[in-house]
């Protein structure tokens, strides 16, 4: 990384939202082999195609670093160890590891390669800052679980070890800490933590009074779903704390999110870096939500706890809300919508019953504040 610049590091779960990564304005992404990989469900990359996206990268100045963040069995030490010297020798610029032994080998083994602890390491104090530069690392991605001011200490403590700090600036949350998910074992039996992870926290659940044998009252059927980090309109706070870079997670979603996510990012972090309002807009926020939502949380960056970042009505996309489908003509193609004066998209889409309806504006007009639209839309499903 350049000196005196934050970095912003997008993922890239193909070659395709790799180039969406660069197209928006990262400073790095981050991709990952068929194996020792925590998005094993993700197109990834091979040997070939790895030289290709450090080619690619390299020539608009972007650094390429591969995912080796699952926990390495014993007999697979020697495997993973050569994943890396292949993985280097094709020009990878730095490796993303969870595992304690794999890390510690690949500072006694290849020196040269720039070693980055994974969140899945859960550093989130002191001792774990400390312990991550007797590893050897250059950098190290802090737990989502710390605080704004915990963030701020750790950098500082970091920097005093000659080590960079990652910090997770959008996407999806885990219930469990730090992503270390034994619940995925237990319900699905797919270790989250060899990358398989089944999705449990996203799952309906029933909330049971087991002595009494009775349901009881819940806030919805997701118990377990958190909403997704938000930090945009925290993104200069995060530089004052000293972070090296941002990252944003996605591996597993598709490169029109990966493009929008990245250019809102890029657009938040160099106004911060030059010392000015970001003037992040409603259509910015706008279009973070259509890409992908489950509602916004700055969770524990600000606190918060419990309630105030789940999801517990819907453990997927919300999308931007446009409208409410009003009525319905001929039982077809004709429907007509309410949507915020500020949303008067040609092109929009709605959601109706969960299911996906793609339209074009045909009439509109203008009651107070909100804007009665007139659609032409097909049906999905």
């Amino acid at each position: 990384m350049k000196t005196n610049q934050v970095e912003l590091l997008a993922p890239a779960g193909n070659m395709a939202a790799l180039h969406a990564a660069v197209a928006g304005g990262a400073d790095a992404v981050y991709l990952g082999f068929e194996t020792f990989n925590a998005r094993r469900g993700a197109d990834n990359f091979t040997l070939e195609t790895l030289r290709e996206a450090c080619d690619f990268a390299h020539l608009r100045g972007v650094s390429v670093y591969v995912t080796m963040n699952t926990i390495i069995l014993p007999d697979e030490v020697g495997e993973a160890l050569e994943c890396v010297r292949q993985a280097y020798r094709a020009g990878a610029d730095g490796f993303i590891v969870q595992d304690i032994g794999l890390a510690a080998e690949i500072s006694r083994t290849l020196p040269e390669a720039s070693l980055h602890l994974s969140t899945q390491m859960n550093t989130h104090n002191l001792a774990g800052v400390r312990a991550a530069a007797r590893l050897g690392a250059e950098r190290i991605t802090l737990a989502r679980e710390v605080s704004l001011d915990e963030i701020a200490l750790l950098c500082a403590a970091a920097a005093e070890e000659g080590m960079e700090v990652e910090v997770f600036a959008h996407g999806a949350l885990c219930v469990c800490y730090s992503g270390q998910c034994f619940m995925s074992s237990m319900i699905g039996g797919r270790s989250a933590n060899r990358g398989m992870c089944a999705q449990a926290c996203r799952l309906p659940y029933e909330l049971q009074n087991k002595a009494l044998q009775k349901s009881l009252p819940s806030p919805g059927d997701h118990l377990l779903s958190p909403q997704d980090l938000c930090t945009v309109d925290r993104v200069d706070d995060l530089v004052a704390a000293g972070v090296a870079s941002l990252k944003i997670e996605g591996r597993m979603k598709s490169p029109e999110y990966v493009f929008a996510v990245t250019s809102v990012y890029r657009k938040a972090l160099d106004a911060a870096l030059a010392k000015e309002n970001a003037a992040i807009t409603d259509a910015d926020r706008d279009r973070l939500t259509d890409a992908f939502s489950r509602g916004f949380t700055t969770a524990y960056l600000d606190g918060k706890r419990g309630n105030d970042i789940m999801s517990y009505q819907r453990p997927n996309n919300r999308g931007l809300f446009l409208g409410r489908v009003d009525e319905v003509r001929d039982g077809a193609a004709r429907r007509i919508g309410y949507v915020s004066c500020e949303c008067n998209e040609f092109v929009a889409r709605l959601i109706d019953g969960g299911k996906s309806v793609e339209g074009r504006l045909t009439d509109k007009e203008q009651i107070g504040s909100w804007t009665r639209l007139v659609m032409e839309v097909v049906l999905n499903d």
